[in-house]
């Protein structure tokens, strides 16, 4: 009797705080910086709309309140204020038009474990200016806008091309060995070789980025992402996770630390090198940001999020042939045509190549691999559209809300090429594809992606017909949602040599 009493007392101990809690979240509301934030649907106190929509398709809800409410809206995760920006008009003005407000890096628990908060993806103000002005400078010397990483890129491509022709006609997952060579374009330029596929180190690695993206994505990511104190008391996945996550950073920094006495200031064969000798020069500027924490981090950013991304690309790509054969025929013809089955495919080449060029491009905007860019926080209190929008709000730009506008896209629902075609058959650029972000924060890879995307698409199709294991109808085209972004379907295919 006395533990049932207890119990009880307990129970309606627990309602009654309860109970004031909503009274005094009545009574107080929300804070008075937060008066002037745009519209959005009605809150729950400590939830806020947290059980109003698919945490997997959460860019589904935002699109829907955007329709209703408009081109600006807030939601509330927990006691945490969201605020949404939707179609092209909007996102221009923020993200271009008052870039330097909306610069900031949204505080993400998941993401601040990957990089301790160090590098390029998490960071805001003037690290992350320093760390992407000086990765982007070293990318290019390093020739992403030259022709030594497309050497890199077309090894990569050849390789791939060998590996699918071992199958000799029967069914297989193109999955991971498009990303084992992806992967492996990044893993030369940051470590200045590549990997075996079997590679020991380099599986471990790929684990880590898989092991990432997996959790990133799923529901029990979303929840830590919210309240990550509470979820680091159970047990889980996420903790196997940071232990991974802790031996590719220890393996980034005995890469580092080998070149420290071995290094040849004069020519520097990796990024890793060249930041090392950035590290060396400025060893006695007591608030430099190149460090090996930084290091480290920047070298995870462009590991995971290159891998990742272009992969997925290129595995979409190869579905929508396969549901789509007239168009990978055409783009076949117009191969033949230019490059011939005597040499590989160049970026040179690319210009010469309209048809295939839309096809690629249209790619991207169908798949929408990100229909929301990664969050951006507010940099100061900042006045938009007769809305004030205070200073470290978490802000979403809804890039699916501009790919899917049919004021700005022919069919935007159908993977239809002709939307980067005039009526000539010339390859013409949309300003609304958006696939990559826009203003300050776009996509640091963006120049790499393109190349990847080109010279890995051409030179498989130049090389294979691809076929499904089911007949084009049954294909099921639609990627699959998860809470970063969109992923293609996993399938299995024939890639038939051409003679």
């Amino acid at each position: 009797m006395d533990i049932l009493l207890a119990l009880k007392t307990y129970v309606v101990s627990v309602v009654l705080a309860f109970l004031a809690f909503l009274l005094l979240w009545k009574i107080r509301g929300k804070p008075s910086s937060f008066e002037r934030l745009p519209p959005g649907p009605a809150t729950y106190p400590l939830l806020g709309n947290l059980f109003q929509f698919n945490i997997k398709e959460a860019y589904k809800y935002y699109l829907e309140l955007s329709k209703k409410y408009g081109s600006v809206v807030t939601i509330w995760l927990a006691n945490s204020p969201v605020v949404i920006i939707s179609g092209y008009q909007a996102l221009k003005d923020t993200m271009i038009g008052l870039g330097e407000e909306f610069s900031g890096r949204a505080i993400y628990p998941l993401l601040m474990k990957s990089t301790l908060g160090y590098g390029v993806l998490s960071t805001s103000g003037h690290r992350w200016k320093e760390m992407r002005r000086y990765t982007l400078m070293t990318l290019k010397d390093f020739g992403m806008g030259r022709r030594s990483i497309e050497e890199r890129v077309r090894e990569e491509a050849e390789n791939l091309v060998e590996m699918f022709k071992k199958f000799e006609g029967s069914a297989f997952s193109p999955a991971e060995m498009l990303m084992n060579a992806v992967s492996n374009v990044i893993c030369n330029i940051v470590f200045g070789h590549r990997f075996e596929f079997e590679d020991p180190q380099f599986k471990s690695l790929l684990r880590t980025v898989n092991a990432y993206f997996s959790i990133l994505s799923s529901p029990l990511g979303q929840i830590y992402n919210i309240f990550p104190r509470l979820v680091s008391l159970f047990p889980g996945k996420h903790h196997q996770l940071f232990k991974d996550l802790e031996e590719a950073r220890e393996y980034c920094k005995r890469e580092a630390q080998a070149r420290m006495n071995i290094l040849d200031s004069s020519c520097p064969q990796d990024f890793i090198e060249a930041f090392v000798l950035k590290i060396k020069e400025e060893k006695d500027k007591p608030n430099t940001e190149y460090n090996l924490d930084n290091l480290i981090s920047v070298v995870w950013n462009m590991f995971s999020a290159g891998t990742e991304t272009t992969s997925s690309t290129l595995r979409h790509a190869l579905l929508l042939m396969m549901k789509h054969p007239d168009v990978q025929e055409r783009v076949q013809k117009e191969i033949d045509e230019i490059v011939g089955q005597d040499h590989w495919p160049s970026i040179e080449n690319r210009q010469n190549l309209p048809y295939t060029d839309a096809v690629i491009h249209e790619i991207q905007r169908h798949m929408d691999l990100s229909p929301i860019a990664v969050p951006h926080k507010m940099m100061c209190d900042t006045e938009y559209n007769g809305y004030v929008i205070p200073k470290g709000v978490t802000v979403f730009p809804l890039l699916s809300s501009v790919l899917i506008d049919p004021k700005l896209w022919k069919n935007p629902n159908c993977f239809y090429p002709e939307n980067f075609l005039d009526a000539n058959g010339r390859f013409q650029k949309n300003d609304a594809f958006v696939v990559f972000g826009m203003g300050k924060r776009a996509c640091l890879g963006e120049a790499l992606a393109r190349k990847e995307l080109f010279i890995f698409f051409t030179s498989l199709l130049q090389h294979f017909t691809f076929r499904a294991t089911v007949p084009p109808e049954e294909l099921d085209t639609t990627p699959t949602n998860c809470s970063f972004g969109r992923m293609p379907r996993t399938y299995d295919c024939y890639a038939i040599p051409r003679k």
